[in-house]
Formats: structure tokens, C-alpha cells, sequence
């Protein structure tokens, strides 16, 4: 093994030779850049622990109650059973089938958005753009789309037909409790 061993001349050499520069206010390069790197690593440190904090403290209450947003469709007496009539302000389709059930379907296709359109010929929901169909309960009749649209609750009060159109719910597959009747 080797040992380096200094003379006291040279460690004094040494010493005094550093602050030479100092005296100068020159700085070497890589103090520079040693010095850029460390103030960087602290500035993405702070930027990381903000990020943290908001998603931690962001103030969404997930159980908050969202109000609902119930849009009149009309009486229940003006939708024929076997019907489909297009809400588009309200952004879904309220079918009454054949045994006197309502379910508000979305007009978005669940496969990628895009605005399905009814097809009475055909009774069934097309996509224009990747042709997934859907029957009237919303239940995928062919692909892409993997899952039936999603729909909207539906209310009857005093024999009006009403919609939440603050609530989507997204489903695998159609279930008869989807549906409302009128009384």
C-alpha cells in the first residue's frame, strides 16, 4: 500500500493556494456546476413536496352529496311503450320499453366517446365512427364497445317522467332494477 504523506510546507502550500481564488471571485467551473446541480435538486425537492401537498390537501370531499339536477322529460303518458325519444340538451335517450320500464341511456358510446344515434329500422343504437350497436336496454349488440352505455336515474313523480342529469352511472351489463316504473 502507499501512503501519501505531506510535508507541512506542502499542506501550507495547499492552503494557502485555495483561497487565492476566493480572493479573486473567480469561481472553477465545477464548483459551478456542483453548485447549479445541488440547486436544482432542492428546487425539484420543493416542487415535489407542493405536488404532495396539494393532492393530499386538495379539498375534494369524496363524500360530498352532489345535488341533483333533474330535468322534466314530460308526462308518462306521452312516451309510448317500445319508444325512444332523444333528449339532447339533456344529453341521453329516454326509452320506455316494451313492458312499460324507462331507463335514460347516454348518448356518449362507452367504447370511445363518440355520439350514438338511434336507428328505429333497425331498433338499435349505432356508432357512427367504430360501429358498436346497442339494443334498447343499452346492452352492447356489437363491439368494440365492451360495456353497455351508461344511464342516467329517472324519476316519475305525480306521472311526470324525470331525469338526474347530474348522475351518470357507468355498468358492465344491463339489470332489470335499472329500470322505473310508473305506478
Amino acid at each position: 500500500m502507499y501512503h501519501l504523506q505531506c510535508t507541512n510546507e506542502e499542506m501550507k502550500d495547499r492552503k494557502t493556494s485555495l483561497p487565492e481564488t476566493a480572493k479573486t471571485g473567480k469561481i472553477s467551473r465545477r464548483d459551478f456546476f456542483g453548485m447549479a446541480w445541488k440547486s436544482l435538486g432542492i428546487l425539484a425537492g420543493i416542487e415535489a413536496l407542493g405536488m404532495i401537498s396539494a393532492y393530499i390537501f386538495s379539498g375534494k370531499n369524496k363524500h360530498a352529496t352532489i345535488p341533483k339536477q333533474l330535468l322534466d322529460a314530460g308526462p308518462v303518458g306521452s312516451f309510448a311503450p317500445g319508444s325512444v325519444s332523444a333528449f339532447t340538451g339533456g344529453r341521453f335517450y329516454l326509452c320506455r320499453l316494451q313492458d312499460g320500464g324507462f331507463i335514460a341511456l347516454s348518448l356518449r358510446c362507452t367504447h370511445l366517446g363518440c355520439s350514438v344515434s338511434w336507428e328505429e329500422s333497425k331498433k338499435r343504437f349505432i356508432c357512427p365512427c367504430h360501429s358498436s350497436a346497442f339494443d334498447m336496454n343499452g346492452e352492447v349488440l356489437n363491439p368494440p364497445a365492451a360495456r353497455a352505455l351508461s344511464y342516467y336515474p329517472v324519476l316519475i313523480e305525480n306521472g311526470m317522467v324525470k331525469v338526474d342529469i347530474g348522475t351518470l352511472k357507468e355498468r358492465n351489463s344491463f339489470i332489470k332494477d335499472q329500470l322505473v316504473y310508473a305506478q
